[in-house]
């Protein structure tokens, strides 16, 4: 016997006992626990984490309802009997579109900036300074709004600055917290307060703008932002091993699952030139991309598209603008827990769930845009909307897990990284929506919707031909890796030999 052969079947026989050690860990977790999910510290971290991305889109896309009501053209009669024409803001579409961009302009700096932070300083204090200084921010808006436009656009820029190192750090934390089995169901949990964000921040925009008046939004949404600063200071911390109220159970299961934590210096070991010439990361930039573009061609422009098109009020455009965000939020999870089992089961492989979740959501949400742009009937039209949102989940379990795939100690550089390209898009939308929606014609609204499917099915493609699900090369150098074959399934050959 050759002792490469030896070797392999030493190896092997480590991966069968590890594996089981794993397995025996996670039941006694379970078997303590039970049912009690809060008690898991892991999930109390996700649950945080989603109500911090609450916070996040609920200061980003609030302005997306109040400004048609900062714009629009009320008329009042005067106690003389006089009628007038009264507005806050005469903004054009093409001020309006600088508005609502002007968020990108500060976030498209700090994404790379924030993963960089991240792995020094731990995500935890990345996350937590980014919402909270949007939070100060938000209550500073309407100031900045009655001094000039000009302001408003500063304050959008500086939310946006801060803003921008908030997703890098989740991924930071997810790299130390999430076993690798929960990292979609963990990564979907967190990313449900996006959308039940959005869900709940649009409709009470809307109330709060007709019964208190827009300003009273920014304080109210940045008031909770600081609440919740004060809760996550608290409780949270970088790993585990730091955690001093988690069960030594828990701790060892996800220690065991994702394998000895590198130091410092190792994670500053940034090899730049091989993950910025990965096609496996540029597929992932690609379809953040196409994630952004069409999420904020409607959160930005939605209300927009109801008040021109459908006629809605102020008040209505919030609340119908939220509803698909509540289809997303019930499939969300549902999503992250179907993507794990799928895996853990050897149903299919990771690369398999990635690409399948992530290229039919995509598919199907050009195919309900493109409906959207056709429909007459006001419930169709939201009809189309909410299953194209809906469907938007099942990407989530797609290319926002997959820098945990490539490069676990990386994966917050990957996602800065990506975020920094996809931000361009975020300026861009509302830019050109703005340019192209000046009568605000039905025509005009179905340009805006046939360039979302196109960026929506280009994106599916790259992603589809380009993307992988395994360790990377150049990830493999500072990253321990017998834990991560140990856990990885279901085992493919190619990943066997490296053992």
């Amino acid at each position: 016997m050759s002792p490469n052969t030896t070797n392999s079947t030493v190896d092997l026989v480590l991966r069968d006992t590890q594996s089981t050690d794993t397995i025996n860990c996670a039941a006694l977790v379970e078997d303590k626990i039970g049912w009690q999910f809060w008690k898991r510290r892991r999930y109390l971290l996700v649950f945080l984490i989603s109500f911090g991305f609450f916070n996040a889109y609920a200061m980003r896309v609030n302005l997306s309802v109040a400004i048609v009501a900062m714009t629009e053209v009320r008329t009042t009669t005067l106690d003389n009997g006089t009628v007038v024409q009264e507005q806050d803001f005469a903004w054009d579409s093409k001020q309006q579109g600088l508005v609502l961009s002007s968020f990108y302009y500060g976030y498209i700096w700090t994404q790379i900036l924030g993963g960089v932070l991240a792995s020094k300083f731990g995500g935890h204090h990345v996350l937590g300074f980014g919402i909270g200084a949007t939070a100060i921010l938000t209550l500073l808006t309407p100031i900045a709004t009655n001094i000039s436009i000009t302001g408003l656009v500063v304050v959008r820029i500086l939310e946006g600055f801060f803003e921008g190192i908030t997703y890098p750090a989740v991924q930071s934390l997810l790299s130390r917290w999430a076993p690798i089995y929960e990292r979609s169901r963990m990564s979907s949990i967190g990313y449900i307060g996006n959308y039940v964000g959005v869900f709940i921040s649009l409709p009470v925009s809307g109330f709060l703008t007709v019964q208190f008046g827009w300003e009273s939004v920014f304080y109210f949404f940045g008031a909770i932002g600081c609440v919740w600063l004060v809760m996550w200071t608290a409780i949270v911390k970088a790993g585990p091993e730091l955690d001093r109220y988690i069960s030594e159970q828990e701790k060892n299961y996800i220690q065991q699952s994702i394998g000895e934590v590198v130091s410092e210096k190792e994670r500053m070991n940034i090899p730049w030139k091989a993950l910025f010439t990965s096609s496996a990361v540029w597929a992932i930039v690609a379809s953040n991309c196409g994630e952004t573009w069409g999420t904020y061609t409607l959160l930005t422009q939605l209300p927009t598209f109801l008040k021109d098109v459908m006629n809605f009020n102020v008040g209505a455009t919030g609340f119908l603008s939220a509803v698909p965000y509540l289809a997303m939020s019930c499939t969300l999870i549902f999503s992250g827990f179907l993507a794990d089992k799928l895996q853990e089961r050897k149903i299919l492989t990771t690369l398999q769930v990635r690409r399948y979740f992530n290229c039919s959501a995509y598919i199907l949400e050009m195919i309900f845009i493109l409906l959207t742009a056709h429909m007459q009937d006001p419930v169709a039209c939201m009809a189309c909307v909410t299953i194209a949102v809906g469907f938007n989940a099942f990407a989530l379990s797609g290319f926002p897990v997959n820098p945990l795939d490539l490069a676990p100690n990386y994966a917050s550089i990957i996602w800065g990284f990506s975020n920094t390209i996809s931000t361009i898009p975020g300026i861009l939308s509302p830019l050109i929506g703005g340019f192209i929606v000046t009568d605000k014609s039905r025509e005009q609204w179905q340009i805006v919707f046939y360039i979302a499917a196109a960026v929506y099915l280009i994106c599916s493609l790259i992603y589809w031909f380009f993307a992988k699900a395994e360790l990377q090369p150049w990830a493999q150098r500072n990253t321990p890796q017998t834990p991560q074959k140990i856990t990885e399934k279901p085992p493919q050959p190619e990943h066997q030999m490296r053992f």
